[in-house]
């Protein structure tokens, strides 16, 4: 059984895969089957059926199929992957957080289109090849390439799946081994809902373990331990058992590490763990300043810069709404570090999204504000807010904006980060944090709550809070 440091192990390397965009995902039938769509063995049962075989009996499915085959022809077979894949169905949770995170290669011996479809539903456009032509060509603008390698639903009459299919793949569907190898030598993978049992992969695999030898890449694999409550009997439990730990022991021979989890939905866990910790590499900044006091405008834009330099500096992506009196230093100081440093890109380490101002409909702009916000803030995992003020009829007042985006950040599970010594709107949430700790840090360290504290005391200038927020940001992004 894998022990939490192992699953932390495995976070801290694939998210570092993740934020180089080395990550590639390889989906199997489980990964489907929680969104109502079948096995492999239940795809083929009724078949079975219809032969007199019983398929509890039987480990052979591809030539199970190929039994059909050559007795009743393609059409039925066809039918059947129709039947049980063609119908919609959403995808699952597992699937929607996978798609959020930056993953631009996706392989599936899977029909069915969750993949694609979660894609589509976070925003993004994906590449979908299932036939060898299509691999010669690119979809303008897209997001991540999706590769099903044995076929789509929609076209179940050339679906890989019978011994004919198989034996026939690397002569009708070669490139697809080209493609296949060249990523699994390039990117690291997360094989999901995979029994590892396929005799294509295996092939693959072992043409880049004789290539490669004690150099292959580190690749990750997520299986459920075997439970007597998954067997019918005491003589399964332990074929099974024994069955796993032996193939555990053979993916090492493919550098392929296994984590092992209790129940399923700890896949869950670790996928939503994982993309938290990819979200905390991003900081939201939500503030705006009519009224500079206690300090000049000058000081706090001098500091903003510098907080902007820093953050980068540290490799943080930083994501602001570009608020009033405080998003343009800021962005100023992001902008110079990136440039400082050769090889670095704009867009890999700032979100930059002014508010649309020119909206004359006060309701129409206030929901396109709100939902611009949340757009903004769930791309990232920590939310700073300094001051926080506005003009109401030459007045300073709390800035209700800082708010609302304090309530979103709530929402979206961010670590909140009010800099109380900046005073206004971000003092009041500073308290509110303070006031119920336990809330918003569950399970934090003294260290951290120590170390939040300073964020609320008086300072004689504004740069000796810059240590202090970096001091507190890198201890949230430990947690």
């Amino acid at each position: 059984m894998s022990t939490d440091r192992d699953k932390k192990v495995f976070v801290d390397r694939f998210l570092g895969e993740l934020l180089e965009h080395n990550a590639g995902i390889f989906a199997g039938a489980g990964l489907s089957i929680p969104a109502g769509y079948v096995n492999w063995k239940s795809l083929i049962k009724p078949l079975a059926d219809e032969l007199g075989i019983d398929i509890e009996a039987e480990t052979d499915l591809i030539s199970l199929a190929q039994f059909h085959v050559n007795d009743n022809g393609r059409h039925r077979l066809n039918q059947e992957i129709l039947d049980q894949l063609g119908k919609s169905s959403d995808p699952t949770e597992n699937h929607r957080i996978l798609a959020r995170l930056p993953i631009e290669t996706y392989w599936t011996t899977n029909y069915d289109k969750l993949i694609e479809k979660s894609l589509e539903q976070a925003g993004k456009l994906p590449d979908v090849k299932y036939t060898v032509n299509q691999l010669a060509t690119t979809r303008k603008g897209r997001d991540a390439v999706v590769y099903k390698m044995h076929g789509d639903v929609d076209h179940a009459d050339s679906a890989v799946i019978t011994k004919d299919d198989y034996e026939r793949y690397f002569i009708d569907k070669g490139p697809y081994v080209n493609a296949l190898s060249g990523d699994l030598v390039s990117k690291t993978f997360l094989f999901l809902g995979f029994s590892l049992s396929d005799p294509n992969i295996d092939y693959i695999l072992s043409r880049i373990r004789i290539s490669f030898k004690e150099h292959q890449r580190q690749h990750y694999c997520i299986f459920k331990l075997v439970e007597r409550k998954d067997c019918s009997n005491d003589e399964q439990y332990q074929h099974e058992s024994i069955r796993q730990g032996l193939l555990i022991k053979d993916l090492q021979r493919f550098n392929i590490k296994t984590i092992l989890v209790n129940d399923y939905h700890e896949i869950t866990d670790i996928l939503k763990t994982l993309e938290l910790r990819y979200r905390k590499n991003t900081v939201f900044l939500s503030g705006s300043a009519h009224d500079f006091t206690p300090w000049n405008r000058e000081d706090v834009e001098r500091f903003l810069c510098s907080l902007g330099e820093i953050l980068v500096d540290k490799g943080f992506k930083v994501a602001s709404g570009v608020g009033l009196g405080i998003g343009n230093a800021f962005i100023t100081g992001v902008i110079r570090k990136v440039y400082e440093k050769p090889g670095l890109r704009i867009a890999d380490y700032a979100i930059l999204r002014p508010f649309p101002q020119h909206i004359e409909n006060a309701g129409e702009r206030a929901d396109t504000w709100s939902a611009y916000r949340r757009d903004l803030i769930g791309r990232a995992g920590i939310a700073i807010f300094f001051m926080g003020n506005k003009d109401i009829d030459g007045k300073p007042a709390l800035a209700g904006g800082v708010e609302e985006e304090f309530r979103i950040a709530e929402e979206m599970n961010l670590s909140v980060l009010p800099i109380g010594a900046s005073g206004w709107m971000a003092k009041e949430l500073w308290d509110r944090v303070m006031a119920s700790w336990e809330k918003y840090y569950p399970a934090s360290t003294d260290e951290l709550r120590e170390s939040f504290q300073k964020l609320g005391e008086d300072v004689d200038t504004l740069n000796q809070l810059l240590s202090r927020i970096i001091e507190t940001l890198e201890l949230i992004f430990k947690e």
